[in-house]
């Protein structure tokens, strides 16, 4: 930690010193993050504030604001009852309820059709 950083610095101050040091930050205006993991599920920042870094040829983000997280895909209970209903493979139950956006009876209507 780089004593006098903080609360009493003087934000000219602290942009000058950072300068020196080759760290550059730059504002990003976004009005979402969204941050896909591997299992699917999206961990969504909403009116977050977005800066990007930028020191020793190296890029970084630094995001805050509201952190949620939204379930990825498709139930598998959903699936089934798509495949039991429709009388199909998994992977068209699946590419149907992608389709429908997880709406269930349109996902089957579909595969009937």
């Amino acid at each position: 930690m780089i004593p006098g950083l903080g609360g009493g610095m003087n934000p000219r101050q602290m942009e000058r010193m950072m300068q020196q040091m080759g760290i550059k930050t730059t504002a990003i205006d976004a009005s979402e993050v969204i941050i896909k993991k591997k299992d699917g599920s999206e961990l969504v920042v909403s009116s977050p504030q977005v800066s990007m870094i930028e020191m020793q040829g190296q890029k970084s983000l630094q995001v805050s604001g509201t952190f949620s997280e939204r379930a990825g895909g498709p139930s598998e209970d959903d699936i089934k009852l798509v495949m039991e209903q429709a009388k199909c493979s998994r992977e068209k139950a699946l590419d149907a309820l992608k389709e429908a956006k997880g709406d269930i009876a349109e996902a089957i209507l579909k595969l009937q059709g």
